[in-house]
């Protein structure tokens, strides 16, 4: 379907999503239940149903990128392999920049904040163009229910708003939530822009599959964020369970 073709209350529609995704950024911090220790039930929860969508709406159509090169004719190696090999890079790449985050060196800038030298606008970009894959994959009509994919991805911006904010403190929310907030208007944008470029799709949602896991589960598993595993099973369940119904 073509942009023209999408005109109309159905445009309206899908640039209401997006505004809500880019709103979670900026009013996460409100929500009071960031930094807890105990981790919050209520971001256990959230992670639960974000990885919840991933295993039982995004990993059933990975398969679907060896079949989308195949019908453009490229010549790939692997190609089976492809979709499976994407969300392993994006798996892989989240690792990295966490692991980089956790490891940099750290200073004091003139406001008192505490910031990763040289790591802050990496981490930022990278989370950046995760959110505009996001914001792009609204014009995804293969996705199905969009309300369900819009409450997925709100809740997993609001965990990974809360481990930003671990790592980079006042500094992210000067600057950091704005930024993550416009990138997902600037991938909905694109995706308007690039709308029905199926190849484009057969790399992003592979490579944002991975990139979720990752960033969940490296929000639930360190032991020091005494994370609550009942909430965590009750949120990706009873997704799981409400994904399979509709």
């Amino acid at each position: 379907m073509s942009p023209s073709e999408s005109a109309g209350p159905a445009t309206a529609v899908l640039f209401t999503y997006a505004i809500v995704l880019a709103l979670v950024h900026l009013f996460a911090g409100r929500l009071g239940i960031s930094g807890r220790l105990p981790r919050s039930r209520w971001l256990s929860i959230a992670g639960g149903v974000s990885v919840a969508y991933v295993f039982v709406h995004l990993l059933p159509e990975i398969h679907e990128a060896a079949a989308t090169i195949d019908r453009h004719g490229l010549s790939v190696p692997l190609v089976e392999q492809y979709g499976y090999l994407l969300a392993l890079v994006g798996f892989i790449t989240f690792y990295g920049l966490e692991h980089l985050a956790r490891r940099s060196t750290t200073g004091t800038d003139r406001d008192g904040d505490t910031v990763a030298a040289g790591v802050f606008w990496l981490h930022l970009g990278a989370f950046a163009v995760y959110n505009a894959i996001i914001g792009s994959l609204l014009w995804d009509r293969e996705l199905g229910n969009l309300a369900l994919f819009v409450v997925a991805m709100a809740l997993h911006f609001v965990v990974t708003d809360d481990g930003l904010r671990e790592h980079h403190g006042r500094v992210y929310h000067r600057r950091g939530r704005w930024l993550l907030s416009a990138a997902v208007l600037v991938g909905f944008g694109a995706g308007y822009a690039l709308e029905g470029t199926e190849l484009l799709v057969a790399v992003f949602l592979p490579f944002l599959a991975g990139g979720v896991i990752l960033n969940v589960i490296k929000e639930e598993l360190p032991s020091d964020r005494e994370s609550r595993f009942w909430a965590f099973a009750l949120g990706g369940s009873g997704y799981a369970a409400l994904l399979l119904a509709v």
